[in-house]
């Protein structure tokens, strides 16, 4: 009887010792992931525009923020939707919001509903009418009239509803331009600029800097003496209402963001040239992690 209590006694002490080791590896693990991420696997969705620097930028935010603990998905959608999703809560952010003229329209229609970053993450940027630099009778918007004939009365656009070709529609009637916008998409137009520009033929087009297509075409913007497209813009970022206050870390992180010709340059090559964005934007980050440090204090 005495063994049996015996062997009773080491089974229970035996089921203790499991139960409170299984215990401090759970307190363990749990404390570990939290020391160890500065997030807790929560989601951020981010929209994404098929333009070359937007998909740069929000892949090499996705990199950093998925870095910290985030998960990050990116939504493909146009300007238009981007700024409705916005304002409905089902996107987070969106990167890239150029003033004072490009997005005016958005600003106005949305600023109740959206918060409209004052911090900027490049400050000289700029858009206009585009022509290939070898036609050279051809420098102000307000030759284009005389020359209607050359560009057979087109100039080949990108995506509709996108706050630049608003604005090219405006300087068309500001101009009183004998001439048809037409939309396709970004890769479309540059593809068609490339095609151009290789017969050496002529073709006006909308672009902005900064762009890596100014790195392989020598492509010249027109003057526009009403400054229809405006002077020198500012890249900003906007947020759904709320956001700062659910993600006061990544609100201020985005704030500290700058970046000059050459890091976007040097970013949108890397994206462009990888087999995914993605990959690119990490390599990239990984090799400016001094820059990102400074933006993620």
């Amino acid at each position: 009887m005495n063994n049996w209590k015996k062997e009773l006694s080491l089974l229970l002490a035996l089921l203790m010792v499991v139960v409170l080791t299984a215990c401090g590896s759970t307190n363990g693990e749990s404390n570990s992931e939290q020391a160890g991420t500065e997030a807790s696997g929560e989601t951020l969705t981010i929209g994404q525009i098929n333009w070359a620097e937007n998909i740069a930028v929000t892949n090499m935010w996705k990199a950093i923020l998925e870095e910290k603990g985030y998960n990050v998905k990116l939504n493909v959608l146009d300007m238009g939707t981007t700024m409705k999703a916005l304002e409905d809560g089902e996107l987070d952010a969106s990167l890239e919001i150029w003033l004072p003229v490009q997005d005016a329209n958005y600003l106005e229609k949305y600023q109740d509903t959206v918060d409209f970053s004052e911090a900027t993450w490049y400050d000289t940027a700029k858009v206009g009418l585009v022509v290939p630099s070898y036609l050279e009778e051809v420098n102000s918007v307000e030759d284009l009239n005389e020359h209607k004939e050359l560009f057979d009365g087109e100039i080949v656009g990108f995506d509709p509803g996108a706050g630049t070709m608003e604005v090219t529609e405006q300087l068309i009637e500001d101009y009183d331009l004998d001439y048809e916008l037409l939309p396709s998409s970004e890769p479309a137009m540059l593809a068609e600029i490339g095609e151009a520009v290789k017969a050496e033929e002529p073709i006006v087009a909308p672009l902005w800097s900064p762009h890596w297509i100014f790195s392989k075409y020598d492509l010249k913007f027109l003057e526009d003496p009403q400054e229809t497209f405006g002077g020198i813009e500012k890249i900003h970022h906007a947020t759904r209402q709320g956001f700062a206050e659910d993600y006061p870390e990544v609100s201020e992180w985005f704030k500290n963001w700058k970046m000059d010709d050459k890091q976007i340059g040097e970013l949108i090559d890397y994206t462009e040239n990888a087999e995914e964005p993605l990959d690119g934007a990490k390599e990239w980050v990984e090799e400016n992690q001094d820059l990102i440090d400074e933006w993620v204090k």
